[in-house]
This record gives structure tokens, C-alpha cells and sequence, in this order.
């Protein structure tokens, strides 16, 4: 389902830049990357409202300084004490 969102500005703006699809897709980009930021939505949500893979997520993560693996401490140093499953050991 699409959902719209509207936002006002206390001063006007050119009415171009409003149907200029670079204007539109970096708004897009910036509220999906704050609901990121912010949990609200998955790394998996994310790239779908996106359109774009994984790794293009990661990169945009990283541009905008935002944690691609937010773990705490206790959380990674449990991850790191896991033995790896390496394929053809099980």
C-alpha cells in the first residue's frame, strides 16, 4: 500500500523544485534513513521502500553515519563467542 506524506515550510519554494525527481527521491531517502536510524523499520524494510539491495543500504547507511550493526556490548561480545558454521562441518 502507498502511503503519502506532506510537509510544510514556513517560506515558499520554487513550485520546479517540488516536482524535481532528485528533490523528491533524496526527501524519500532521508525520512526512510531516519526511521532506520531511529528503529522504526528494518534494514530489509528500508531497501524495499528504496528500491535498492542490501549493500547499496550499506553504503547509504555509512554515508549518513549510521550504524549498519547496532549491538551492544554484551550483545556482540555474545555474537563473537559463537563458533562460525562453516559450510561442509555440519
Amino acid at each position: 500500500m502507498s502511503k503519502q506524506v506532506v510537509l510544510e515550510f514556513s517560506a515558499e519554494l520554487p513550485d520546479e523544485s517540488l516536482q524535481d525527481p532528485d528533490v523528491l527521491n533524496k526527501g524519500k531517502t532521508a525520512i526512510v534513513l531516519e526511521m532506520l536510524k531511529k528503529g522504526n523499520i528494518s534494514q530489509g524494510r528500508a531497501t524495499e521502500l528504496l528500491d535498492m539491495n542490501r549493500h547499496q543500504l550499506f553504503d547509504l547507511m555509512s554515508e549518513n553515519q549510521i550504524p549498519v550493526l547496532n549491538l551492544t556490548v554484551d550483545e556482540l561480545d555474545k555474537e563473537l563467542s559463537q563458533p562460525l558454521n562453516q559450510p561442509g562441518t555440519d
